[in-house]
């Protein structure tokens, strides 16, 4: 009798030894909950209906798919961290353009979710301007310094690894993000700063945003079956040095006519010849405008290159426009954009010298024409590939 009362005293203090480190470990109130449900989040994930905070150097947070996270503030995932968001994980933002999440330089977040069970970022208010948006900062090559200052955020961007890994995003849907504050501080559904190629960006959609859907600050990251719909202003922009490629790329103005360009891509405005050169690979696309505002499907300028095969361009004003020296010496003539199919477009293409006042000569094989070109996989219907998790109506 008197060994068993032992082990059940050494049992009993074993038990509250642990209770005590797991309260030493917890920055919550709810202490006893964890320790009775160990499943609980930890960190910043310890009460869904107040998501926001630091994932700091180390810390490894993974949400629960079974809980709806309110994002009220800003989220930060510090160098060293991780943010694992599962299959079917719902993330309501309400805090305004103060809530928006950040993965720094050598963070990563991994959302991957799946067609039947995406992961979703929205807002119970279904208005574009909701929230700030998904920003990734990344240590790629940029053409703006060796490095520079996301616009939102403020973090550190850019470098000399071009493998460089931010994590994964698989079957995600960014809904009513972005804002405008400046002409040079702008929120998008999904900014993309310098993020190097080790990053898996596939089948990811942007809805309903109040500025651009996707945007890239240089870096070389490769994407593939994007949805950009619906966005305020331009549905695919890029600058400041990006190589990569994207394949499989929807996107669709608003019924209504407010929107901007299918794409908008520049390489610096204020030095068109920095390097590393924009000169991304742009393959299977279809881009849906409208003839009112900004009706450009795809505007070329800066200083950018880039190769284009396999578009459909369907309700723009004007197809292609080519702006400022650099670009029009690239694109003009040289058969860099290929296998073009318009639909109800005004001017297929137009060039523009620098000046803006003075009309280049747009010269034969700038385009090639392919009335049986596909674009994104279903010529200008939704493709196949975005059926169900994409938000397209």
């Amino acid at each position: 009798m008197k060994k068993n009362t032992l082990k059940l005293l050494a049992a009993a203090f074993i038990m509250s030894t642990t209770a005590v480190v797991f309260q030493s470990c917890s920055d919550n109130n709810d202490d006893e909950e964890l320790i009775i449900n160990p499943g609980t989040g930890t960190g910043i994930a310890s009460d869904p209906s107040n998501f926001k905070g630091e994932i700091k150097s180390g810390e490894n947070i993974t949400l629960d798919a079974t809980k709806l996270y309110k994002l009220t503030g800003s989220v930060i995932v510090r160098g060293g961290g991780t943010l694992t968001i599962p299959a079917g994980t719902r993330i309501e933002a309400n805090g305004g353009t103060s809530a928006y999440i950040v993965v720094e330089q050598n963070a990563k977040i991994f959302a991957n979710g799946t067609a039947t069970n995406p992961v979703v970022f929205t807002s119970p208010n279904p208005t574009p301007g909701s929230w700030g948006g998904l920003v990734i900062c990344g240590k790629a090559p940029i053409n703006r310094g060796a490095t520079a200052t996301s616009e939102v955020g403020e973090s550190i961007y850019g470098g000399t690894v071009a493998n460089d890994n931010s994590g994964s995003l698989k079957f995600v849907r960014i809904e009513y993000a972005g804002a405008i504050f400046t002409g040079t501080k702008e929120f998008n559904g999904l900014s993309l700063f310098g993020v190097g190629n080790g990053t898996v960006i596939d089948n990811v959609s942007l809805v309903n945003g109040s500025d651009d859907g996707i945007e890239f600050f240089g870096g070389t990251v490769n994407v593939s079956n994007i949805v950009s719909i619906y966005n305020e202003d331009d549905a695919f922009d890029w600058t400041e040095g990006w190589n990569g490629t994207a394949t499989n790329i929807y996107t669709k103005r608003r019924a209504n006519g407010v929107g901007n360009r299918g794409i908008e891509a520049d390489n610096n405005a204020d030095n068109k010849d920095a390097n590393p050169r924009s000169n991304p690979t742009i393959k299977n696309a279809t881009f849906i405008g409208g003839t009112t505002g900004e009706a450009d499907g795809l505007k070329l300028r800066e200083g950018t290159y880039a190769t284009i095969d396999n578009v459909v361009l369907s309700n723009w004003t004007t197809g292609i426009n080519v702006e400022h020296d650099q670009s029009v010496a690239y694109f003009n003539g040289q058969n860099r954009i290929t296998r073009v199919k318009f639909d109800n477009v005004t001017t297929p293409a137009s060039v523009k010298a620098t000046t803006g006042s003075a009309t280049a000569t747009l010269l034969p094989n700038t385009y090639t024409i392919d009335t049986n070109a596909t674009g994104a996989g279903n010529g200008t219907a939704s493709p196949t590939w975005a059926a169900g998790w994409a938000g397209i109506q």
